[in-house]
């Protein structure tokens, strides 16, 4: 699968909650980011899903380049 347009050159710390779903957006284009506003609509992206499996804090990918979706991975500083 490519990999999404930028979104922004950094990760969001967002607090999850145990048992909730997550839909992270894969092409970068939503205005809700890191999460699908359904901008992807006609393109090959998808949202990907994500289940909290504990309450904590983490850090979803916003530059769309990690290859830990939905999860960021330091690929912002490889521009």
């Amino acid at each position: 699968m490519n990999k999404g347009q930028r979104a922004g050159d950094s990760a969001l710390a967002i607090e999850v909650e145990q048992g909730k779903s997550y839909y992270w957006c894969s092409c970068g284009k939503s205005s809700k980011q890191p999460f699908c506003d359904g901008s992807h609509k006609g393109t090959e992206f998808k949202p990907l899903a994500y289940k909290a499996e504990l309450t904590k804090r983490v850090f979803f990918c916003v530059c769309k380049q990690t290859n830990d979706q939905p999860f960021c991975d330091g690929s912002h500083n490889k521009k």
